[in-house]
């Protein structure tokens, strides 16, 4: 599948807002708001799709949800989607309701989220050939990137390539009820780890996402990542635990390597989390679940990175070519990827 990314965001362009999987509540509606607002203050249009109800775990029936997402991706006045937040994993019931071949054929568009949008996020770039960005929801996007990171929209907006450094930063949210925060809470020294080498320096085309919900579909028509590096050549895979256990984190990333996950594989960035130990049998931490699991393939694996559900967040483009250098205390990510300029306005 040939790979298509969108031109650069500019103020003026319309982002789309809906909800894949969970919708909002009445306790989240000040923070979506607020959230919608900072996008129009940075001049964006931003329109909001019906599917949005917080009545039960998902914010409409699975037909509803994939007819919106769609309608959205295929509308050429819609740059850019984002949902308010992923939700409880079971956003999947979406992957056989989407038109990947109708996806494929429109301009392409930005999609930005992690968590559960992880689910239909990989398939849309290995199905249908659009770049997708795992990096900040909406409800996340009002947050200011700390320094050596960049926001989500300014690596949307950008002409060239995108550097980021380690942030040595370890954050967390603040409670709906502060809806206007825009620093993250309690910021803590934090860094990346680096296991099976020295130094890195590795290349590779981006994939990845969250780790409970790619277990989910590892090894079917919309995951072969092993297919995608044939494609593709050496990838650079990263993945992140939301809130399994870790000896759950440990099946997983063994199913996700039985499936090809790491076949084509240059490095692994393992996001920092916030997960539990597994408990019992002697117990078994998260950094030992993905060093049970990944650390014989004697591929490097860079542990603790500012990817999903602990703050602050490094945004990562599936599809883009990453260029990742761990040295000493030298530890930066580069995104490269063909631009498209915007066609000026009618």
């Amino acid at each position: 599948m040939t790979l298509r990314f969108p031109p650069p965001l500019r103020p003026g362009d319309r982002i789309g807002v809906t909800s894949p999987s969970a919708g909002v509540g009445e306790r989240a509606q000040a923070r979506i708001a607020f959230s919608i607002e900072w996008l129009r203050r940075r001049g964006y249009d931003v329109v909001v799709g019906d599917c949005m109800s917080a009545d039960r775990w998902v914010s409409a029936p699975k037909e509803a949800r994939a007819a919106e997402l769609t309608a959205m991706l295929t509308d050429p006045t819609v740059r850019a989607v984002v949902p308010p937040w992923g939700g409880a994993g079971t956003a999947l019931d979406l992957l056989d309701q989407l038109d990947y071949d109708a996806l494929a054929a429109a301009e392409p568009t930005w999609v930005v989220g992690y968590s559960d949008s992880t689910a239909w996020m990989v398939p849309l770039t290995l199905r249908a050939g659009l770049p997708t960005l795992h990096g900040d929801n909406l409800a996340d996007t009002p947050y200011t990137a700390p320094a050596g990171l960049t926001h989500w929209l300014d690596l949307a907006e950008s002409t060239g390539p995108v550097t980021q450094h380690d942030s040595h930063v370890v954050a967390g949210w603040h409670p709906l009820a502060t809806p206007t925060a825009t620093t993250w809470k309690d910021p803590r020294p934090g860094t990346w780890q680096l296991h099976g080498t020295d130094r890195l320096d590795a290349t590779g085309t981006l994939i990845g996402g969250c780790i409970e919900v790619l277990a989910g579909i590892a090894g079917t028509p919309y995951a072969d990542v092993r297919q995608f590096g044939t494609q593709h050549g050496d990838l650079v895979v990263y993945l992140e635990a939301a809130d399994d256990d870790a000896y759950t984190i440990c099946r997983n990333l063994h199913h996700l390597r039985y499936t090809g996950w790491f076949d084509h594989a240059t490095t692994i960035l393992l996001g920092r989390t916030n997960a539990p130990a597994g408990t019992g049998d002697g117990g078994m931490t998260q950094h030992e679940a993905a060093l049970d699991a990944l650390g014989g393939l004697d591929i490097p694996i860079v542990l603790d990175v500012e990817i999903g559900h602990v703050p602050p967040h490094l945004p990562l483009l599936n599809g883009a070519t990453a260029h990742v250098t761990v040295d000493g205390d030298h530890h930066e990510i580069t995104q490269t990827w063909p631009r498209a300029m915007p066609q000026p306005a009618a």
